[in-house]
């Protein structure tokens, strides 16, 4: 299935490229969030016409996304203090939803889904590093200290 890209998506393109992709990940996410359309002739002209505005737009949530992004690294670091056994282990986890508690009470601006624990939920004290992506193009790290209590 071909479709137009109407905003940059991570491994397919910019605004505005052709992609070809599976029939379901078109159907069923790419078309409904808004994100493409299919590559038709009247498609095509519709979206020559709308090319500037959907720049224009993309580049205002690409600067919303550094500026959220400058904002988190001038908070820098994160503390979280939990359960943990004698051995460092926590009882329990420290997961994103803490995270994201735990960054907007610091004066963050971030939502759950923006933050990558790569290796699962944190489970031991000590000082970790989380990615942030707040953007396709805007990546920003943290650094989460876990405590016991």
């Amino acid at each position: 299935m071909e479709v137009i890209l109407l905003e940059k998506i991570g491994k397919l393109g910019t605004i505005g490229d052709k992609a070809i992709v599976k029939s379901g990940f078109g159907r069923n996410y790419l078309i409904p969030q808004g994100k493409a359309v299919f590559a038709t002739e009247a498609n095509i002209a519709a979206f020559e016409l709308r090319r500037a505005e959907l720049e224009a737009n993309a580049a205002a949530v690409l600067a919303e996304a550094e500026k959220r992004a400058a904002a988190l690294a001038a908070i820098g670091s994160v503390t979280i203090t939990a359960v943990a056994g004698d051995e460092g282990k926590l009882f329990g986890s420290v997961g994103v939803r803490e995270l994201e508690t735990a960054i907007a009470e610091a004066g963050g601006d971030i939502n759950k889904s923006e933050i990558n624990l790569p290796d699962g939920p944190i489970r031991f004290i000590g000082e970790f590093s989380v990615e942030c992506q707040l953007h396709v193009d805007v990546i920003q790290n943290f650094t989460v200290v876990v405590e016991a209590e």
